[in-house]
């Protein structure tokens, strides 16, 4: 079973006479440890089929599926507590909360999943330890550099184990050896866990890490490989 199943999705963005197709029939699926690379140009429609992923924006049709879901089928709690449960995103910036700690940050995305408090935690720890953030597990989102910001959304997007990750133009603020980590990190520590990660990208560098790539253009799908 695909982690994501997107078919024939339409999605028009504006209103009137401002509309715009941002997504034209648009199907994809992604499986289970899979990495597929979503490229194209700054408008091309990536950012809105992650959101359409995400339960975040409705289609006007087509059916959108997650972990074997249906998201028209889900009211808007039920998909609130599917994206928390099952969906791991990443972000071109951190958003992290600048009240908690880096490791609260982490942690606290496993507890919108209702994993407990301390097992939350120890997933967190985890997670730091691996993406070499042990030393910075106390400080705040303020005193971290770009790099550290980004890693950690890494962590915080696969601390409640989902079953899809999308990442939305996750290394457009790092350079180019920041950017190849954090990428790499999603490959070994997501798809390497059975995940299925869709990255969306104009940074062809990171195609080494897909084990598919997709072509986003004007709305509609172009190529893959």
């Amino acid at each position: 079973m695909s982690a994501l199943d997107l078919s024939e999705v339409h999605k028009t963005r504006g209103t009137a006479a401002h509309a715009v197709s941002a997504l034209r029939d648009v199907s994809l699926s992604v499986d289970p440890g899979e990495v597929v690379l979503l490229e194209g140009p700054s408008g091309s429609g990536k950012t809105t089929l992650l959101a359409v992923a995400a339960g975040l924006l409705t289609p006007e049709r087509g059916r959108v599926c997650v972990a074997g879901r249906r998201l028209a089928a889900l009211d808007a709690a039920e998909r609130r507590r599917l994206r928390a449960r099952s969906i791991g995103l990443v972000f071109q910036h951190a958003n992290l909360l600048p009240g908690l700690t880096a490791i609260e940050n982490v942690a606290l995305q496993a507890m919108l999943a209702e994993v407990a408090a301390g097992e939350a935690m120890r997933r967190a720890q985890e997670l730091l330890d691996q993406l070499d953030l042990a030393a910075v597990a106390g400080r705040r989102p303020e005193s971290l550099s770009g790099g550290e910001e980004q890693r950690l959304a890494v962590a915080r997007a696969l601390v409640h184990r989902p079953a899809l990750v999308l990442a939305d133009e996750p290394t457009a603020s790092l350079d180019t050896v920041g950017g190849q980590q954090v990428a790499e990190l999603l490959v070994r520590l997501g798809a390497g866990e059975g995940a299925a990660v869709l990255l969306a990208t104009h940074d062809t560098r990171l195609a080494a890490c897909a084990t598919r790539r997709v072509r986003l253009l004007d709305g509609r799908i172009q190529e893959g490989e």
